[in-house]
């Protein structure tokens, strides 16, 4: 299901023309257009979901998809040795600024900690 006002459903539906890092049935990989790092992208589950609060049980294989994705797309871009961060933000106060669920993968330079 897509919601007609939501970003990132207009770019899986192909209304905002995007280059997709990775596609798939479940989810697309797309460069984060404002990055925080010199490799940052966006893994989308195709499916839409407001946020992880509103993933539910029968959402569990397609998060677990969504983390596999980004290990797989970390590795693709040379990331695995010198390390990446995955982040899903949730609420405005979290810092989510498009209300679709989407896995932030993060690398290429030091990552510190605490984030922001």
């Amino acid at each position: 299901m897509s919601e007609p006002d939501c970003l990132f459903c207009r770019i899986i539906n192909g209304e905002i023309p995007t280059d997709f890092v990775r596609e798939d049935d479940r989810s697309v990989v797309i460069s984060d257009i404002n990055p925080q790092a010199p490799t940052h992208f966006l893994v989308i589950p195709r499916a839409h979901l407001d946020s992880l609060d509103d993933a539910s049980q029968k959402d569990e294989a397609l998060l677990g998809h969504l983390l596999r994705v980004a290990a797989q797309v970390a590795n693709a871009a040379g990331l695995a040795e010198s390390g990446y961060r995955t982040v899903i933000n949730t609420g405005a106060g979290a810092g989510q600024s498009v209300f679709h669920l989407h896995v932030h993968l993060l690398g290429g330079r030091p990552l510190s900690w605490p984030p922001g």
